[in-house]
């Protein structure tokens, strides 16, 4: 699917793609957004690009020099983006392509920043002026997006704090499971901004000619050093309450324990004097006593109730 647009008056416009032939409207737009593209349109965006349209293998390297270059296509930058499947989030790679004439960008899932950059044109709301600049707002939002989703991993935090320091009916094997998910999602998070820190620098070089775009770079760039240390921060904080809440689970376990234990100290003694008692050798004086039987049952009560003085009174009860 492609969607196009094109700048008016200072704004950028979605402009729907009709009937007539696509190359045409294609080379027309200044914005194409190539997301999950058929044949016919890879066909045209490589007659633009003079080269193969990249597949998801080549945008998803690692290696600097294979996400970030130049090339007679125009300035090529693979940038992480963070999008969320089923409640979790996970990072997609998208392949952005500014020419003098055009932004393409080339990606393969649905994308929580594009969609706003589309509602954003639709409403109006799209300030730009050429290529260049779309593709700085485009970082911008980006950034604006991982602001927002450290935000909610730091009210996530807050909650789960209560849970585990507070809350005494806590279900703790439960916070343990959302303090990994929010553990996964910083990660996640950290790691985009990693990468945009890559691709903003390699921006920054390669518009000497857009000196205005160059300084919103470079407060790009600020920002993220700024998120990337809140970011350091939540990790620490995860790993604070992740400590304090097997810390818990480790108390009730040694509690359970210790009650075991004193249950077995306490029925020990009883339990010898029944075993003693209960052996049937043929002379055992005992057994003659008109009181043996009341005397074992009050020796057995008084062993029994002898630890769980001295437990008690030492406070381990």
């Amino acid at each position: 699917m492609l969607r196009l647009y094109r700048f008016a008056n200072g704004l950028i416009r979605e402009i729907p793609v009709t009937d007539q032939p696509l190359e045409p409207q294609v080379r027309a737009a200044d914005w194409i957004d190539c997301y999950e593209a058929e044949e016919e349109e890879k066909a045209i965006l490589e007659k633009l690009l003079m080269t193969d349209v990249p597949e998801q293998d080549e945008v998803d390297e690692i290696e600097a020099s294979a996400r970030c270059f130049v090339d007679q296509a125009g300035i090529h930058v693979h940038s992480l983006f963070l999008t969320q499947t089923e409640g979790r989030h996970t990072t997609v790679s998208v392949a952005c392509i500014l020419q003098p004439e055009r932004l393409i960008t080339i990606r393969d899932d649905e994308i929580a920043d594009f969609r706003l950059m589309r509602m954003r044109a639709r409403r109006g709301q799209l300030e730009s002026h050429h290529p260049s600049e779309l593709l700085v707002t485009l970082f911008e939002q980006k950034i604006e997006n991982h602001a927002d989703n450290l935000e909610y991993i730091h009210r996530q935090l807050d909650k789960v704090s209560y849970l585990v320091l507070e809350d005494e009916d806590a279900e703790l094997e439960d916070a343990i499971s959302q303090l990994a998910r929010l553990e996964d999602s910083n990660g996640r998070i950290r790691l985009c901004l990693m990468d945009s820190q890559r691709d903003i620098s390699f921006l920054v070089r390669h518009l000497r000619s857009h000196p205005e775009l160059r300084e919103t770079c470079r407060e790009i760039a600020r920002d993220i050093e700024t998120l990337m240390s809140h970011s350091a921060f939540l990790f620490e904080k995860i790993n604070f309450l992740m400590g304090s809440t097997q810390g818990f689970i480790n108390i009730e376990q040694n509690q359970i324990i210790k009650t075991f234990s004193i249950a077995a100290v306490v029925f020990l003694p009883p339990t010898l004097i029944a075993s003693i008692y209960g052996m049937n050798f043929e002379h055992m004086p005992e057994l003659e006593w008109l009181l043996g039987y009341p005397a074992a049952l009050v020796l057995m009560v008084g062993s029994g109730f002898a630890p769980y003085w001295y437990f008690k009174r030492k406070g381990w009860l």
